[in-house]
């Protein structure tokens, strides 16, 4: 019988008076299946007023400890772009604004920008890429010996994916927005030319990497590669960059993705005759977030877009099975005694929201695990705006050990992009769908 919100409280009305009047609360005089239950995550349908509350103070903090400003070494004195000179350094805050980690952050607060209507998070990201662009720009007038020894010195010349990736994927999203600086295109450009011809490569053109092995295939390496060049895409037209961003996903998943289990092993190198399988939470949003990002701009018409889909449903399918009761997931995803990891969820809620938006995956099936995911992850964002339980920086190791062990920081910069990316597709899923309780249950109804 389909309990009705009227028929819940009456329920719970019954059991409040029997418990009241000391009655026996049985199964002949109570309705137990309506008894209230005391969920350690909240169990209900969020709000996008309530889901935008948790991201204005993750934007409150970051706004006040990311400042987009030059500062002399040793006095913080304020120091113009014309006036940059070897001594010159950003004034401290409290994460870099140049990291990859960041290029996730910029892309979050423009997805949060467009799913609220709050032009503060629009703002956050062009006023910092567009300060980044012009300090580049006017770092190369100084000479080659200040460049060298500049803080944007990764960005001017990236020598790892790492570098320029995320930033690259971040900065086309926010040129295709309008309003970038001049100096945002050619900073884009550099980018992309290091993903697509420098960094290393196997035979078949899978990125790869000689750390912390030589000709090793980390699996964070299709995030940050894969939106920056189907970005590029977008932004030119040319179908060279949608082909080479599925070829990565497909030859990463031909090596690296459990075909039991559906999910990925976080590192495979070349010369292992076995490949110690170890199913780290962030590296698989990673690379669900690149093929969502991917889907995101591949023309319907790409040949290789039904198999990006497919694996795309795959890992989906294989991840939410190992959602624990709690809306989290482990740190290595098929452990349950390792512990709940923050940044994991985050990206899984992000994806699934929006796999359920534009139709990839089955909202009923999915919907009341995304909600479940956004609610956990939601309890993790105190009062400060801080986001809690992220495990730090990680490489990949074959030990379980490393994996258990990591730390977790609220400074670890990893976490802040994810929640502003789930918060805000979260908002769109509220939108776009309605949810109900349904004997008890959420439910997803259209």
């Amino acid at each position: 019988m389909k309990a009705t919100k009227a028929s819940l409280l009456l329920c719970c009305g019954l059991i409040t008076c029997n418990l009241a009047f000391g009655q026996k609360v049985n199964d002949v005089v109570t309705p137990l299946h309506a008894m209230k239950v005391n969920y350690p995550t909240p169990y209900d349908i969020t709000t996008p007023a309530q889901v935008k509350q948790t991201l204005d103070r993750v934007l409150e903090y970051l706004d006040k400890t990311t400042p987009p400003q030059f500062v002399k070494r040793g006095t913080n004195q304020p120091v113009a772009l014309n006036a940059i000179d070897t001594s010159t350094t950003f004034k401290p805050g409290d994460f870099r604004l140049t990291s990859y980690e960041w290029g996730v952050t910029y892309a979050g607060m423009l997805l949060a920008g467009q799913a609220t209507g709050d032009n503060r998070y629009t703002e956050y990201t062009k006023t910092r890429l567009n300060f980044l662009a012009d300090a580049v720009a006017a770092y190369k007038k100084t000479g080659k010996e200040v460049a060298r020894r500049n803080p944007l010195h990764s960005m001017m010349e990236p020598g790892a994916l790492d570098d320029c990736g995320a930033l690259c994927a971040a900065s086309v999203k926010t040129i295709r927005a309008g309003g970038a600086s001049a100096s945002l295109r050619p900073l884009a450009d550099g980018f992309i030319n290091f993903v697509t011809t420098k960094q290393q490569r196997f035979a078949d053109g899978t990125l790869a990497r000689n750390r912390p092995l030589k000709n090793t295939l980390w699996l964070d390496d299709m995030f940050m590669s894969v939106p920056a060049i189907a970005q590029f895409g977008k932004l030119t037209g040319d179908n060279k960059y949608y082909d080479d961003a599925v070829k990565q996903v497909l030859q990463f998943s031909k090596r690296m993705f459990n075909n039991e289990k559906n999910v990925y092993m976080h590192g495979w190198v070349e010369e292992m005759d076995v490949h110690p399988q170890f199913h780290w939470g962030r590296a698989n949003g990673w690379a669900l977030m690149a093929m969502t990002e991917l889907l995101d701009v591949l023309p319907e018409t790409h040949p290789g877009r039904k198999a990006v889909l497919e694996q795309y449903q795959k890992l989906a399918k294989g991840l939410v099975a190992y959602q624990t009761s709690l809306g989290f997931w482990h740190q290595l995803v098929d452990r349950n005694d390792s512990y709940l990891e923050t940044s994991a969820t985050a990206i899984y809620a992000y994806c699934f929201a929006r796999g359920i938006n534009n139709g990839w995956l089955n909202g009923k099936a999915f919907g009341p695990a995304t909600l479940l995911a956004w609610n956990a992850t939601a309890t993790k964002v105190n009062a400060q705006g801080q986001v809690e339980g992220v495990c730090v920086g990680t490489g990949m190791a074959f030990d379980p050990a490393f994996y258990y062990y990591r730390p977790v920081n609220v400074f670890a910069a990893h976490g802040y992009g994810p929640v502003l990316l789930a918060g805000a597709e979260v908002i769109n899923l509220l939108k776009k769908h309605t949810f109900e309780v349904n004997d008890s249950a959420v439910m997803m109804k259209n």
